[in-house]
């Protein structure tokens, strides 16, 4: 028998901590509840000496259920390595604990099933409320959920489901990045986002990408997405003639990632003869060459507000959904930098 199962089996009750006390389990309820005024001096002193001997602890899960309130808050998340995933959900997190509130985190890893088992799993735990960034494959069973706990979309919509949204202005990062690199002498350009796979956020980059094309007809452009033809795809764009100077917006900082690798592979000198410029802000884009031109995202800052908009919620707002949409920052590199005389 190993120590943690000799634990389990002797792990202090409520009642043995009334027995040791002399008291009722009532009493012992109230003295850690929200009833200990209703305890005389004697009687509290005593209970709390029998815990401290004993070493009770209380099961703050069951406490919880009694009351209704569990304070406990879910997040489901389609891919947890994903940079940008990890930052939005400090940002929830670090938000929740400044308002007593636990964070219980799912990761699908993109898988249907999966979301499916954590959207059970999470209701078991009698989350009070939710917040996603997740394929959104399953909209019946999250309108089921909605009709129980608020929910809280991040970056991508879910078709059928009338909830806050928390998310970038991808329209406006699109003209900013475009409007840069027109101003910087690129003229060529090729978009660069993984599969859209039904998220909300890549199409309409995507889509406001083939919008700025149409409105600045200085520029060429095209659309790729990562995966095992993106080496082809890069090199090809490469050799291919074309307007003028070359670069390549990385839909994110996955995409970032996967052109880098690529660019270094086909042996390219980075941002001599190619542009480079990312939506997302990672740690590593200042240390490739002489930095990446980034479109960075406030991503503790939406995260906060996905937990604000849930609390919101929970002290009973009813007003109509609605969407925050945030503007994300510019940040030159030299990855763009421009033709030189």
């Amino acid at each position: 028998m190993n120590s943690f199962s000799a634990a389990q089996r002797t792990r202090v009750t409520m009642l043995d901590v009334a027995q040791r006390a002399g008291v009722s389990k009532a009493s012992v309820s109230r003295f850690i509840g929200e009833d200990r005024a209703l305890l005389s001096a004697a009687i509290a002193e005593r209970i709390e000496q029998a815990i401290n001997e004993l070493g009770y602890r209380p099961n703050q899960m069951a406490r919880g259920l009694k009351r209704g309130r569990t304070r406990l808050i879910g997040m489901l998340v389609a891919d947890i390595r994903n940079p940008y995933s990890i930052a939005v959900m400090h940002g929830v997190e670090t938000a929740c604990r400044q308002h007593g509130y636990n964070l219980v985190v799912c990761n699908t890893d993109r898988n249907d099933e999966q979301e499916h088992q954590h959207l059970a799993a999470l209701r078991a735990y009698n989350i009070e409320g939710l917040i996603l960034n997740t394929l959104g494959h399953h909209p019946d069973a999250l309108q089921a959920l909605h009709q129980e706990m608020p929910i809280v979309l991040i970056d991508r919509k879910v078709e059928q489901l009338h909830t806050d949204l928390v998310g970038l202005n991808n329209a406006g990062a699109v003209e900013v990045a475009l409007e840069h690199l027109q101003q910087q002498g690129y003229r060529d350009l090729l978009l660069v986002s993984e599969p859209i796979d039904g998220t909300s956020s890549r199409s309409e980059r995507i889509q406001s990408f083939n919008q700025q094309l149409i409105r600045r007809p200085h520029l060429k452009g095209a659309v790729v997405q990562t995966g095992p033809r993106l080496r082809a795809e890069i090199q090809s764009f490469l050799r291919s003639a074309g307007p003028g100077r070359k670069a390549i917006f990385c839909a994110n900082g996955v995409a970032a990632l996967a052109c880098t690798q690529v660019l270094r592979e086909l042996n390219c000198r980075l941002f001599e003869d190619i542009g480079l410029i990312a939506l997302d802000d990672l740690d590593w884009f200042a240390l490739v060459g002489t930095g990446i031109t980034a479109l960075a995202q406030p991503t503790q800052h939406m995260g906060a507000s996905a937990f604000d908009c849930l609390l919101k919620r929970l002290k009973g707002d009813t007003a109509p959904a609605r969407t925050l949409d945030f503007n994300a920052q510019l940040i030159i590199r030299g990855s763009t930098q421009p033709l030189t005389p």
